[in-house]
C-alpha cells in the first residue's frame, strides 16, 4: 500500500509520525475511454482559448478567480505556495468529541493512518488504545491535494482510521427538503412496521456487501470480449396493495424466511429401516 501523504499527529507536546494511505479500492472501478463512433480511435481533448479559438500550451495555462463577471484575479503557482498552513505537515489535535457530535451528513472521503517506522509504532499503537479506551474522537486538520481539511481520527482494529470531514456550511438542512412531516403516522401501522423491521433485523456481516452492478458490468464486457449474445430482461412491476396489507404480508414473509427447515425425527428412520428388514426376509 503506498502513503498519499507523510507527516505527524501532533496532540499537546506527543507527536507521532505517522503516513496516510488511500482507504478506498479505486482499482475496482470499471472505467471507461471516450472513442470515435465511426473510427473507435481514442478521443483527445484539446484546450483552446474561447475567444481566439487558438490551441494553448499546458505551461501558458494559469488559474484564476472570478470576481466579477468576465474579471479575474491571477494566481500563480508562488501565490499558493505562500499560503503557509501549519496543517500542511501536521495534523494537530484540536480536541477530543463525543461521537454522537459528529452529524453523519459531515463524513466524507475515508483514509488509513499508519505508524511511520517502527520507532513511531509505540506512540502510534498508544493513542489508538487511548481513543478506543475513552471512546473518543480526536478533530484536526491537514492539507491533502493542495486544500486544508478537518479529520476525524477514529480507533478502527488495530489502527486508526481518518474521516476528511465536510465543513458544515457545506452541507443543505432536511428541513428544506419539500413536504416532510405532511401527515400524521397511524399508530396501528406504525406497530406492524417496528414488528417488520424486527422480524427483518440481522447482523450487517449477513447483508451480502457487493457491488452488483459493477459485477453485472464487468460480465457484460467479457461476454462482448468472447462475441457471445448479450441477454437482458425487465423485472415486472409488483401490484400496488394498501399499505396495511403491504405489511402484513411483509411480516408473515419474513417470518418464513426465518423458519429453520425440518429435520427427519431417529423414530420414524428406524421405522422405516424395520419395514425394509422385515421385506427383505419375506422375499
Amino acid at each position: 500500500m503506498r502513503a498519499i501523504w507523510k507527516g505527524h499527529i501532533r496532540f499537546s507536546l506527543v507527536t507521532i509520525p505517522i503516513r496516510i494511505y488511500n482507504a478506498i479500492d479505486t482499482a475496482q472501478t470499471v472505467r471507461f475511454n471516450q472513442l470515435n463512433k465511426n473510427t473507435n480511435n481514442p478521443i483527445k481533448y484539446e484546450k483552446r482559448d474561447k475567444s481566439t479559438g487558438e490551441l494553448v500550451k499546458k505551461e501558458d495555462i494559469v488559474k484564476g478567480y472570478q470576481y466579477e463577471p468576465g474579471q479575474f484575479v491571477i494566481m500563480e503557482d508562488d501565490d499558493f505556495q505562500k499560503v503557509k498552513l501549519k496543517s500542511t505537515r501536521v495534523i494537530e489535535i484540536e480536541g477530543f468529541v463525543d461521537a454522537k457530535e459528529v452529524h453523519n451528513t459531515l463524513f466524507d472521503t475515508p483514509y488509513f493512518a499508519g505508524p511511520d517506522g517502527e520507532v513511531a509504532a509505540k506512540a502510534y499503537s498508544l493513542l489508538c488504545q487511548t481513543l478506543r479506551k475513552s471512546k473518543k474522537l480526536g478533530i484536526g486538520r491537514v492539507v491533502l491535494r493542495d486544500r486544508e481539511s478537518v479529520m476525524l481520527l477514529a480507533p478502527q482494529e488495530k489502527g486508526i482510521l481518518l474521516y476528511k470531514l465536510r465543513y458544515p456550511q457545506e452541507v443543505r438542512e432536511i428541513e428544506n427538503v419539500p413536504d416532510l412531516g405532511i401527515e400524521e403516522t397511524d399508530k396501528e401501522q406504525l406497530k406492524l412496521a417496528q414488528t417488520l423491521v424486527d422480524s427483518m433485523s440481522k447482523k450487517l456481516s449477513d447483508i451480502q456487501m457487493v457491488d452488483r452492478y459493477n459485477g453485472a458490468l464487468k460480465e457484460m464486457i467479457e461476454q462482448k470480449i468472447e462475441g457471445k449474445e448479450i441477454v437482458t430482461y425487465e423485472e415486472e412491476e409488483a401490484p400496488v396493495v394498501d399499505i396495511m396489507t403491504a405489511l402484513k404480508e411483509s411480516i408473515t414473509q419474513a417470518k418464513d424466511q426465518k423458519k429453520p427447515m425440518a429435520k427427519a425425527k431417529g423414530k420414524t428412520k428406524a421405522k422405516a429401516v424395520k419395514k425394509t428388514t422385515k421385506k427383505a426376509k419375506s422375499a
